[in-house]
């Protein structure tokens, strides 16, 4: 009698092992964790967004203060003053103006890239989806502003709203009671996040239209507008999740631009008003004795500098992460 073989049993019926998929996003981490420079730029970012937005204020609770003046001390050497990188004409301790300075400077950055950001996506993505004359027509708006010199129109449309955001603190200090100091040294950030944001933001707004309108176009927006769902939810649900990897590499980017543009206006005097400090600021006080003290300069400039290449080495491998391209390789 012939001996009865149960296939599923059988070695050749058995199904291969099934392999886990991985996501766009676990896949971008370990390109990007294969890339030296943009992890080392990562790291040097968190070590200084640390010292800047942690270690200061653990300082300034110890006693430390950046703007208590000491005639006496003037230009200490590195290793003297109560943080030990000297002070500076003043007798100000250097290492609270460094660190306070950084703050002033990336939260300008930070917070105009996210006004820039929220303003790009919106208009890009509303032209890139409506399309048509009307998609057009926005964007003719975005390159007759883009065609005015950058620089010269922040200034001016800073001076604008500095006098409604100075009556504006001093209402905050008046009728609440706020702390004068406090109130005074962060007015000082808004005009100027505004009117880098406000025009920063027409860059991200071409980006974001073309990647919109091409997306607008894939088989997935389709499908959505088959079901009838409503053109604001396709935008905001479907299309702009989509364009997360652009944005965030131009965020990424765009951060040590806006450094640069504040430490410009702050150093021809249009920026942070003193005794605040922000990096500009301090090259530009550090710059006027150079020659007698250079340790002023180069402290700030050396912080101000490794923080640009470190968020570029950072945004250029989020770029590499990220590209589709990057996935067949």
């Amino acid at each position: 009698m012939a001996s009865s073989v149960n296939p599923a049993s059988s070695p050749s019926s058995e199904s291969p092992p099934v392999e886990k998929g991985s996501s766009l996003w676990t896949d971008a981490f370990f390109r990007l964790k294969k890339n030296k420079l943009a992890m080392l730029g990562g790291i040097i970012v968190i070590l200084i967004l640390i010292l800047c937005f942690i270690v200061a204020p653990i300082l300034a609770l110890t006693g430390l203060n950046a703007n208590a003046q000491d005639l006496s001390n003037r230009f200490a050497p590195i290793g003297e003053g109560q943080g030990g990188l000297g002070t500076d004409q003043l007798g100000r301790d250097l290492l609270m103006r460094v660190l306070e300075g950084g703050q002033i400077s990336l939260l300008v950055a930070i917070l105009a890239t996210l006004m820039t950001v929220t303003l790009g996506i919106i208009y890009g993505g509303i032209a890139g989806y409506v399309g048509g004359r009307i998609g057009n027509a926005m964007m003719r708006i975005v390159d007759g502003l883009l065609a005015m010199p950058f620089l010269i129109i922040v200034i001016l449309f800073r001076e604008i709203i500095s006098g409604h955001v100075d009556e504006l603190a001093r209402f905050f200090i008046d009728v609440w009671g706020w702390s004068s100091d406090s109130v005074l040294r962060f007015a000082n950030l808004i005009p100027l996040t505004i009117a880098i944001a406000g025009f920063g933001w027409l860059s991200m707004g071409r980006i974001v239209r073309s990647a919109a309108a091409s997306l607008s176009q894939q088989e997935f927006v389709e499908a959505a507008r088959s079901l009838g769902l409503s053109h604001q939810r396709i935008l905001f649900r479907h299309i702009l999740p989509n364009m997360l990897g652009p944005v965030i590499i131009y965020a990424t980017l765009t951060i040590p631009s806006f450094i640069l543009y504040e430490a410009t206006l702050s150093f021809i005097g249009l920026g942070i008003e003193p005794p605040n400090s922000s990096w500009g600021k301090l090259i530009q006080e550090g710059a006027n004795f150079m020659e007698t003290n250079l340790t002023v300069l180069a402290i700030p400039a050396v912080l101000f500098s490794l923080t640009l290449f470190a968020f570029n080495f950072l945004g250029d491998g989020l770029r590499d992460a990220l590209d589709p391209r990057a996935s067949k390789d």
